[in-house]
């Protein structure tokens, strides 16, 4: 089925933030979608907690009972974190992979065996920017979101022959209310990022509106604003540029914190 109006979605984390503006932006062109939280909130369908093994389990005998099928899942779900390397503890380190990764994952083999079953559908993993590019004092945040990407191509491959696609959201900084969920010994680093995020004039709206363009367009990866996309190019076309702006910003980090690199 086309993901253009008419398809069954389920979206994770969709009570405010980018799950709620990707909600709204299915809707509006047409798309039937169950909106799922952890909690219940105004405009939950369904309480979903993606470190729970029995809520995917609820979720899908929900979405057999409802649609018969689904054809986009949207594993949005996410919190923020991270802290430098000799900050960040290993429990921080647990909590974050458990819902950043492994809510993932749980997600998609929960669905996997209906999409393949039906033969068709599409996957839609919400990363980060630093699961392409890596800032010094994200060590965690950098390495689940990475994951993420490396799962989704890994989908993409493994599902192409069933008419599965799979594709990863990579954006930057935008207004969101992902700060909420900031957890972490290293203090700084929230305050830097919760700065770049109260200074963006990006808005979840306009990610989710790039989002449903990528995935129409067929993008396996979907790098939905123009920073993000600077970043992402200059990894790649400059190498040691890109290396020396994310060293000059670590660098930075340690100098606000009265250390001496």
């Amino acid at each position: 089925m086309s993901t253009i109006g008419g398809a069954r979605v389920l979206v994770t984390g969709a009570a405010s933030g980018l799950g709620a503006a990707l909600v709204d932006a299915f809707r509006a062109r047409g798309d039937e979608v169950l909106a799922t939280d952890r909690v219940a909130a105004d405009g939950i369908d369904l309480v979903l907690d993606i470190t729970s093994d029995d809520d995917w389990a609820a979720a899908l005998t929900a979405v057999r009972d409802r649609w018969g099928g689904l054809d986009v899942l949207v594993n949005n779900a996410g919190v923020a974190g991270g802290g430098r390397v000799d900050v960040c503890t290993l429990d921080e380190w647990q909590w974050i992979t458990d819902i950043n990764l492994f809510g993932v994952v749980r997600g998609t083999r929960a669905f996997v065996p209906m999409l393949k079953e039906q033969r068709s559908g599409h996957l839609v993993n919400v990363a980060s920017l630093a699961g392409l590019v890596h800032p010094g004092g994200m060590g965690s945040y950098n390495a689940v979101k990475a994951a993420v990407v490396a799962f989704t191509e890994t989908c993409g491959h493994e599902l192409a022959s069933y008419g599965v696609r799979a594709s990863v959201v990579c954006p930057s900084y935008f207004r969101t209310n992902l700060m909420d969920s900031m957890q972490g010994s290293d203090e700084l680093v929230g305050q830097v990022v919760g700065a770049l995020v109260a200074r963006s004039t990006i808005t979840a709206g306009d990610i989710a509106a790039a989002v449903l363009a990528g995935m129409d367009a067929g993008d396996e990866v979907i790098v939905p604003d123009e920073p993000a996309r600077h970043a992402y190019y200059l990894k790649w076309a400059d190498r040691p540029a890109y290396d020396a702006v994310m060293r000059d910003q670590a660098a930075k980090l340690q100098s606000a914190d009265g250390a001496t690199p």
